[in-house]
């Protein structure tokens, strides 16, 4: 799949890659000194978006001192889309097959929605690579898979709904879905994501993009009772040690302040939560100033 230049690759204070890691090939933009001596930030997107969510980010994290690597998960945008392999630990080892791919030794990921749930894995799967998480606008996986936290009625309604054959492609690639998940996730008024819904929907009607994406949700809910599911939530179930940040939009109505009560028990290292006010699900579009210092704040306690 060569990536439409129009929906993907935007021009920027930034550079476009591709990246070899994991069997697959992996688009990333990147900014800042990408020595090994730098630290490194990488950066991964929510659904329905690509890397870039993150364009506020990247060049004010790449003017802090970091080197930057905004990636395009599996199955979205301008990365590969294979027809398997969509699980959640399989996109942590493809983040940190592109971190050793690019040079470096360790890494802060910061995810945002479910690329959260991938930055939650990353601990547990590369240890040894993962210097910090920052997890945006997304609680741990185990207690939603195991029913400790009831998944709200919304992000139950999407998940669900997802589990259908061809429909929900059908609707990302011909129909508004794109946008009106844009709309119905942000804070009232707040059009810091949905301003770019033509550029979102470009992006996942890119051929095979729609369908992988709805196999990783698929994976989310039908492998909980499964043998893989299982050994995934043994393996996250352990604690957290490396310094942990999660923050999460006040207004967000995907995950409500009580979706988030259990994070605090899966981390033992240095833990930090933070709300954002005014902002819904799409924190680095919707409050980008405040995303910003949050995360430069939190890589200036761990990194300089």
């Amino acid at each position: 799949m060569v990536a439409d230049s129009s929906s993907v690759l935007v021009p920027g204070p930034w550079q476009h890659r591709d990246v070899a890691a994991n069997g697959a090939q992996f688009h990333v933009a990147t900014a800042g000194d990408l020595e090994p001596r730098r630290p490194l930030v990488v950066l991964l997107h929510a659904f329905p978006q690509f890397w870039w969510a993150w364009r506020h980010q990247i060049p004010r994290l790449a003017e802090a001192g970091y080197a930057v690597v905004a990636m395009d998960l599996r199955g979205f945008a301008g990365s590969d889309k294979p027809p398997h392999h969509h699980e959640t630990d399989v996109l942590a080892r493809d983040v940190a097959g592109v971190v050793r791919s690019l040079g470096f030794g360790e890494a802060v990921v910061v995810g945002h929605g479910f690329g959260g749930t991938v930055a939650w894995s990353m601990p547990h799967v590369a240890p040894s690579l993962t210097r910090a998480v920052a997890v945006l606008a997304n609680p741990h996986p185990v207690p939603l898979h195991r029913l400790r936290t009831p998944v709200p009625p919304r992000a139950l309604a999407m998940l669900l709904r997802f589990q259908v054959p061809w429909f929900p492609e059908r609707a990302i690639r011909t129909g508004d879905l794109v946008r009106r998940l844009l709309v119905a996730w942000s804070a009232p008024g707040n059009d810091g994501a949905f301003a770019e819904a033509v550029r979102y929907t470009d992006a996942l009607a890119l051929p095979f993009a729609a369908h992988s994406t709805m196999e990783h949700f698929r994976w989310l809910l039908r492998s909980t009772p499964r043998p893989d599911g299982r050994r995934y939530l043994e393996q996250v179930s352990a604690p957290v040690t490396v310094p942990t940040l999660t923050v999460r939009g006040a207004l967000d109505p995907l995950w409500p302040a009580w979706s988030f009560r259990h994070d605090a028990g899966f981390v033992t290292g240095p833990f930090r939560t933070e709300t954002i006010d005014g902002a819904g699900h799409f924190l680095p579009e919707e409050a980008p100033d405040a995303v910003t210092e949050l995360l430069v704040d939190f890589l200036g306690e761990i990194c300089l």
